[in-house]
């Protein structure tokens, strides 16, 4: 079996290669983005040990994306690349739309075209519910996005169930709520955490500046939630799915078991920063996985707890290791 992966060195990426290693695949990783240096000494031998196959690409080429379909012939391919930082995309929004939707597109219609037997694994994201119109939020709920981001992924939802539903390809979205691990990008809220916390308590930094710590969210670990795409593809008919906990948890209860595990008080070190506040907030997401966990078979193995705490030993032994 071969995969190409777009957005392989991301969290999700990084742990998706370990598990379609585990099961034998012939791995093609295609990312724009640069990663975090300080991070990449512990991708690396991920991606070797998986052989993995760097091609040279960009998701919004349409044509090289074509040559890449029509050269390798994968039989799934895992769309993980996104311009995912939802306060950024309030900065560039046409950009975010260009890579989040209309590159979306241009990869279905390139299947349809040239690999149609080829599966589609999308990685949606809870940021479509935004303003949350009911909850639980589940596969029927109607979308209500809060950001440039969300927009632009409803957007490639949408095609995505076009495509399926039009030309009877195999292609899935994974509405995905926050999935979270050590390989998480510093610049989100909860890496931004574990990062502080590790640095406070060797010494090396003061103060955290968050802004909406009351904001609740489900989390899941992102082995968990690499585990059910594949399970996706797998799959004998294509669908959408939520991935989630169903459990919705705060940033203040992430920032007191992070701080906790080193015997720090959050309260001592975090700052409330409005320059941290969302344009138009998203204050609660919290999904219902029965789908999955009915046709799938899926269900999360890694508790909310045991999540912070594994993320917080990571970046203690981190920072203890590159910056003292």
């Amino acid at each position: 079996m071969k995969a190409l992966v777009t957005g392989i060195s991301g969290q999700a990426g990084t742990y998706l290669t370990q598990l379609l290693s585990s099961k034998g695949y012939e791995i093609y990783g295609i990312d724009r983005r640069k990663s975090d240096p300080q991070i990449d000494y512990r991708k690396k031998a991920i991606y070797e040990a998986a052989n993995v196959k760097f091609v040279v690409g960009d998701i919004t080429d349409p044509d090289g994306m074509r040559n890449l379909v029509r050269t390798i012939k994968p039989d799934e391919i895992y769309n993980l690349a996104a311009m995912s930082f939802v306060k950024t995309s309030w900065d560039i929004p046409v950009s975010t739309f260009d890579i989040n939707a209309r590159a979306v597109v241009h990869l279905l219609e390139i299947v349809r075209q040239e690999s149609p037997q080829t599966r589609i694994i999308q990685c949606s994201t809870s940021e479509m519910f935004g303003k949350v119109l009911e909850v639980p939020q589940t596969e029927k709920t109607p979308f209500y996005p809060r950001s440039p981001y969300g927009v632009s992924k409803v957007a490639a939802h949408y095609a995505v169930v076009n495509y399926r539903e039009s030309y009877n390809i195999h292609a899935s979205s994974a509405i995905m709520f926050n999935y979270e691990s050590k390989f998480r990008g510093p610049e989100f809220v909860t890496r931004k955490i574990t990062l502080a916390a590790a640095r406070i308590k060797l010494g090396l930094q003061k103060e955290l500046r968050l802004g909406n710590i009351e904001a609740k969210r489900d989390w899941t670990h992102a082995s968990d939630t690499t585990r059910a795409m594949w399970m996706m593809a797998q799959h004998d008919n294509p669908g959408d799915y939520v991935i989630c906990s169903g459990e919705t948890r705060s940033i203040k209860e992430f920032l007191e078991i992070a701080f906790s595990k080193l015997d720090l008080n959050y309260m001592d070190y975090v700052t409330i920063d409005p320059e941290f506040f969302r344009p138009a907030e998203v204050d609660l997401l919290q999904g219902n996985s029965r789908k999955a966990h009915e046709e799938l078979g899926w269900y999360p193995q890694v508790s909310f707890q045991e999540l912070v705490e594994e993320m917080v030993r990571a970046d203690y032994d981190l920072v203890k290791k590159l910056e003292t």
